[in-house]
């Protein structure tokens, strides 16, 4: 049975240490994988496997799509040969199938045709976070630990870009800083020089029309 046949209720904060009263399933990525091949889980369902636990997915809004469609457009013109980029699909850790909204990995999308990516394939993840910031960062454990090496999160409520690099296995990320829509952004690519973004052309604010 699809979980769309179930009332989903907008996600309620649990504090840290405190559980539901209830008995409650934790799920191995080899679980979620099998029930998702199985068709327990939809696309429509909006869930992701985050340390195990079954996460609905933040609703997304025009002016987030439209975002990520102009970064994936940006990439898509200036990568190298050998990477390509894949959007708002499955990405595989240890414990979480997350669903960036984009990732920049190596090689074709017929790569994947028998697995997900995962952290050794991936150069950059990419999230957009209109009021999904919060939930985004929270991800950020997740990223670190499974080894990805840079992760940007473009925050649209203040239009900065916050870019992490240098994952730790204890779940941070040794390396922060936060640019402005004026400034350009870069990150590596191996065996290849630096990609320069120049953020006015991905992330300016929206004309206002008269």
């Amino acid at each position: 049975m699809s979980t769309a046949e179930l009332p989903m209720q907008t996600a309620v904060k649990v504090p840290p240490g405190l559980s539901p009263p209830w008995p409650v399933k934790r799920f191995s990525v080899a679980e979620y994988q099998q029930l998702t091949e199985d068709g327990k889980f939809c696309e429509d369902d909006n869930l992701e496997l985050l340390e195990g636990w079954l996460v609905p997915r933040m609703a997304k809004n025009l002016l987030h799509d439209i975002r990520v469609d102009m970064l994936n457009n940006w990439l898509v013109r200036h990568l190298p040969e050998g990477w390509y980029v894949r959007v708002q699909n499955s990405f595989v850790t240890r414990d979480s199938v997350p669903e960036p909204d984009l990732a920049v990995l190596r090689g074709e999308a017929v790569d994947y045709e028998q697995r997900h990516p995962t952290a050794t394939d991936a150069a950059l993840l990419i999230e957009v976070a209109d009021s999904s910031v919060d939930y985004d960062r929270q991800k950020l454990p997740i990223y670190a630990r499974a080894g990805v090496p840079q992760v940007w999160i473009f925050t649209l409520e203040s239009w900065q870009l916050e870019c992490y690099s240098q994952p730790r296995p204890d779940g941070t990320f040794a390396a922060r800083k936060t640019l402005k829509v004026t400034d350009t952004a870069s990150f590596e690519l191996p065996d290849h020089a630096q990609v320069q973004v120049p953020l006015s052309a991905v992330l300016k604010p929206p004309v206002t029309r008269k």
